[in-house]
């Protein structure tokens, strides 16, 4: 089903579901019915559904922007565990990580979709003896979801801007894009979201909409915070994403808290943005 432009989604994993009635249900008070949908890995969330996941979601009546993939032995404990275990990273547990995105691309494209959203890792600098092969296996990420139509949108945060930029600009692979989080780049003390919006506007296929504070302890993570009440300056950054031409949805993420604080955050962010839009 079609998308409009701007449209206010959520991301399933942050409503801790654990099955499709779940989420719907969670939709239907929230009076959305876009949501970017855990593929069902550790990290994002598994489903009563099982297999069956594909047929029970294109069932249920809510529509679906694209799909999420984390890989099991991710550690999000500190910006340091996740650099040394995150996405592709480390050149020990790629081929695993291949596979696994292979079985992504296979749960997304049951789905009925067309892209894939997942953290590539961090990306090493150029100049770096290690970035050669790291490009190569982006490369290769690109070229399988080329063979069966999918979009892959690596998530901001765990490089500058200005890196990713650079990263995309030198693998010239039309089907590797962008999934914006603003609220990351503050999280991990990394950039400036407008200043990275701009550079990165080209190439933005999705967005996650959170907000949060940077850290004030070097090496530790900043505080994510409800919409509109952080430094990332919400009202502008989707006033910016606008004039950027992005068309794509708008879905919240909320990653912290228990299940009943993350919707009561997530339907306060509806709230917000729904103003944001209207201003």
């Amino acid at each position: 089903m079609a998308i409009e432009p701007l449209a206010i989604g959520v991301c399933s994993w942050s409503l801790q579901v654990k099955s499709v009635a779940e989420l719907k249900a969670f939709l239907d008070r929230l009076g959305v019915d876009v949501v970017q949908i855990a593929c069902g890995d550790p990290h994002h969330a598994s489903w009563d559904e099982g297999d069956d996941l594909p047929t029970a979601a294109k069932a249920a009546g809510f529509r679906m922007s694209g799909s999420m993939l984390g890989f099991p032995g991710e550690d999000y404990t500190t910006p340091l565990t996740i650099e040394k275990t995150g996405g592709f990273g480390d050149p020990t547990t790629r081929a695993q990580r291949i596979e696994r995105f292979q079985w992504g691309l296979q749960r997304t494209t049951a789905l009925g979709l067309s892209d894939i959203m997942l953290h590539a890792g961090f990306i090493p600098e150029v100049g770096d003896d290690a970035r050669s092969s790291f490009l190569h296996t982006l490369a290769h990420v690109s070229d399988l979801a080329q063979r069966v139509g999918v979009t892959v949108a690596f998530e901001t945060g765990q490089e500058s801007s200005k890196l990713l930029r650079q990263t995309l600009d030198d693998l010239q692979c039309s089907n590797l894009k962008v999934n914006f989080d603003p609220a990351n780049m503050l999280l991990y003390d990394k950039d400036d979201p407008l200043e990275a919006l701009e550079l990165l506007a080209p190439d933005i296929r999705s967005v996650h909409l959170k907000d949060a504070n940077r850290p004030t302890v070097k090496a530790q993570w900043g505080e994510e915070v409800p919409l509109g009440r952080g430094q990332t300056n919400t009202k502008l950054f989707v006033k910016a994403l606008q004039k950027s031409g992005y068309r794509g949805p708008l879905c919240i993420e909320r990653e912290v808290g228990t299940q009943e604080e993350r919707f009561r955050d997530i339907e306060h962010g509806v709230k917000f943005l729904r103003e944001c839009l209207a201003s």
